[in-house]
């Protein structure tokens, strides 16, 4: 609005996008290039927090500390990989493709209606991808005390000389490793156990590289407290087995990172107003992505389940197809892979191990280590395994691979999930050789092994020679 208080500027179109993250972009890119008018919104920057708080900063600094860059040379590297991606992500591209791009705060004012400073929006359809923010933990004087999220630790560029870091989940474990490898002390205090989503026999091996690397690990311990370190710097209280159940530590270092998970971006968005209702803080949707608005979808991390780019670009598939040629399509969620881009990397799909157990199953466990694989050997990285949980009968559950290259490496495990195939399809193909993808045949292949080279196989086969 002006100063008078009136609107200035009335916009209207087919689809209006609130959030130019990777699911906001994918949405919108898609539409447009379809043939739908597009208003698209965005408060801060074009990317979101995939390129420039997220994805690429932590993968490049991983792969600058890998390389053994020093600081400087880091975060020269990660801003080079922000700058040549920025791009294809910028507003400038969009408004070439045709979508009306508008930076600001949007809130809705009523069901089909919303407000971006002296601009109102009217749309047939609209979109929430606002994404998520870090989450910061409800800790006695972690308020009075200078600390990082992922939002502040890239553009900060720090150089700890020790680096407290409170979470142990992914983005901890991997900006963890990559500060170690840069040159600082670092310590890492998790309330359960490093990497607890993933299978604890493949997380173990990540756990160990970290310790094996000089990362100090304090799990199962609950941060009581933060204030000022006693020679500058922060100090954190830690209670050993959880508040109040076991030994009292002080743990001090020069900086802290916070990466205690996220919180979708909700507040200021009117949601009231437009009749979007909230489920546990996120957006509620039904399986099409709707909300209790059925004009108004949401996707990426403003709704979940799974916070990944890669699910935000898939939901914009599906609300694509519902919006724009009313289809009705429904999201599904059982073969949605994940990665820790750690050394080793550490890669998920489908069901672990426990889920299927707990889902009434009797899984067969299939491993291959890649000790054995003779591409693994050639490069000298025989750390890992692929480890496949699948029924009786030889259906893919899930798979969990852990080595170089883990996340290459689990499309065929997510594809097998998908299509709800059996190991026999992925043992007969021709793998190229040699390859670290021969570990996933060879996984798959043990399941017949048993039958294949067991005693009646070879009673047949004696039988069949006598024969001539």
């Amino acid at each position: 609005m002006n100063r008078s208080g009136t609107i200035t500027d009335r916009i209207r179109a087919d689809l209006c996008v609130i959030g130019a993250g990777s699911g906001g972009l994918s949405l919108a890119a898609g539409a447009v290039q379809m043939g739908a008018s597009v208003i698209l919104i965005e408060q801060s920057r074009m990317g979101g927090e995939c390129l420039n708080t997220g994805c690429v900063p932590s993968k490049a600094l991983l792969a600058a500390a890998a390389r053994g860059d020093d600081f400087a040379a880091a975060y020269d590297h990660m801003r080079g990989a922000i700058a040549a991606i920025e791009p294809h992500d910028s507003a400038e591209r969009f408004r070439r493709l045709g979508a009306y791009v508008v930076f600001g705060k949007a809130r809705f004012v009523k069901p089909r209606f919303l407000e971006v400073g002296d601009t109102s929006v009217t749309a047939r359809r609209f979109v929430i991808a606002t994404g998520s923010g870090p989450r910061v933990p409800d800790i006695p004087g972690l308020d009075t005390v200078p600390y990082f999220t992922n939002e502040t630790l890239f553009d900060s560029a720090p150089e700890p000389s020790h680096l407290l870091v409170l979470g142990g989940g992914p983005v901890g474990v991997e900006m963890a490793q990559a500060y170690r490898r840069l040159g600082a002390e670092v310590t890492l205090v998790e309330k359960g156990r490093v990497l607890g989503r993933d299978d604890p026999e493949l997380a173990a091996i990540v756990r160990a590289r970290l310790v094996e690397e000089g990362v100090t690990l304090h799990e199962e311990s609950t941060v009581t407290a933060v204030g000022a370190g006693d020679e500058g710097g922060v100090a954190l209280t830690c209670q050993a087995g959880g508040e109040g159940d076991g030994e009292s530590r002080r743990i001090e270092g020069s900086h802290l990172l916070v990466a205690a998970g996220r919180r979708p971006n909700v507040d200021g968005l009117g949601l009231d107003a437009a009749d979007v209702a909230l489920s546990d803080g996120a957006v509620l949707v039904d399986r099409r992505l709707r909300t209790t608005n059925r004009r108004i979808y949401a996707i990426g991390d403003v709704v979940g389940p799974y916070r990944f780019t890669h699910t935000a670009s898939y939901q914009a598939r599906i609300v694509l197809t519902n919006a724009l040629f009313r289809i009705p399509a429904k999201a599904r969620y059982v073969a949605v892979p994940w990665v820790t881009y750690t050394d080793p990397e550490l890669a998920h799909v489908g069901l672990s191990e426990a889920e299927a157990r707990a889902k009434g199953e009797e899984p067969r466990i299939l491993r291959f280590p890649f000790a054995e694989n003779d591409r693994a050997i050639a490069e000298g990285a025989t750390e890992g395994l692929v480890k496949v949980v699948a029924t009786r009968r030889g259906r893919v559950l899930g798979a969990s691979i852990v080595g170089r290259h883990a996340g290459e490496l689990i499309l065929p495990w997510v594809l097998a999930v998908k299509q709800r195939m059996g190991v026999g399809k992925l043992s007969q193909a021709i793998v190229p050789y040699p390859t670290l993808s021969e570990a996933s045949a060879r996984a798959a292949g043990s399941f017949h092994t048993p039958v294949l080279f067991g005693a009646r196989t070879r009673r047949i086969v004696r039988m069949l020679q006598r024969l001539g």
